[in-house]
């Protein structure tokens, strides 16, 4: 019997092992690819601060490089300053504990054609011109995001897939910047309505943010795990149930004041510019 006690153990020793020799590759491991072409980035653990907004009046109204027909009154600027005080927000500290592997592009048509069998997109067939597998795979609902994930883990067994969270969607966008971007900068990463001919593009054509992630604003609206709280910022703590779940980055249809990171909505959009990337855990 304590042999037996004995083997048990040693079994469960290198189970353990080996897992953690597992782990320790993927987080090391920058780039994963699967087997229908997938690229995932690793993410690695880390910090930021969500929903801090700042808000300043233009100028002073001594400003002496601004026309005069244009400064402000003091009764103005100060009311002005009120108001900018009043709306601004201090945010809250989210940590990143774990590394994840996160797709490099939003899932494509041709990859939820090899996975589903079908394609559910609005932008195919005589709606474009040329192939479409490159395009965002979009009119996906939440459920159906879920379906296909769901799908791809039967047929891959090495890895676990799933939604980002909002808030590792959000620090992987940003990708270390704690500030907005400018809007000749959304411009040039982000796929939207001041820069295309009033349709999707094929993923990876717009500038990469610093880690690497294509079309995380713009192109498609993304889903991620989480609830939508009716607000404009998530809560620090993500709501357990709601009537809709969360949408990220804004799409082809977006301007460029509302093409950001910062900010979230709710689902289900308007169908056709409705995506998703996922999230391949490290193991």
């Amino acid at each position: 019997m304590r042999a037996h006690l004995v083997l048990i153990l040693i079994t469960i020793i290198a189970t353990t092992a080996v897992l953690a020799q597992q782990k320790a590759t993927d987080s090391t491991r920058l780039i994963w690819t699967n087997g229908i072409g997938m690229e995932f980035r690793l993410i690695q653990p880390g910090n930021m601060t969500v929903g801090r907004m700042e808000l300043e009046c233009p100028h002073p109204p001594d400003a002496r490089d601004v026309d005069e027909k244009l400064r402000w009154t003091e009764e103005d600027f100060e009311f002005c300053q009120k108001l900018a005080k009043h709306h601004s927000r201090p945010g809250f500290t989210v940590t990143i504990e774990e590394p994840y592997f996160i797709g490099k592009y939003e899932v494509t048509q041709g990859q939820w054609q090899k996975v589903m069998g079908t394609n559910p997109s609005f932008f195919q067939s005589d709606k474009i011109d040329g192939e479409s597998d490159q395009l965002p795979v979009e009119n996906v609902t939440w459920s159906q995001a879920q379906a296909f994930i769901k799908k791809l883990n039967s047929l891959d067994s090495t890895a676990e897939y799933r939604l980002p969270t909002e808030f590792e969607w959000e620090y992987a966008a940003r990708a270390g910047n704690e500030q907005l971007l400018s809007w000749e900068e959304t411009r040039v990463r982000a796929w939207i309505q001041n820069t295309n001919k009033g349709s999707t593009r094929s993923v990876g054509q717009m500038k990469p943010n610093a880690w690497g992630l294509y079309d995380m604003l713009g192109n498609v609206w993304e889903w991620v795990a989480d609830y939508y709280n009716n607000k404009t910022f998530p809560d620090p703590v993500p709501p357990e149930s709601g009537e809709v779940h969360v949408l990220r980055g804004g799409s082809f249809i977006s301007d460029v004041a509302n093409a950001n990171y910062f900010y979230h909505a709710g689902g289900p959009g308007n169908g056709y510019d409705v995506g998703f990337r996922i999230i391949r855990e490290v193991k």
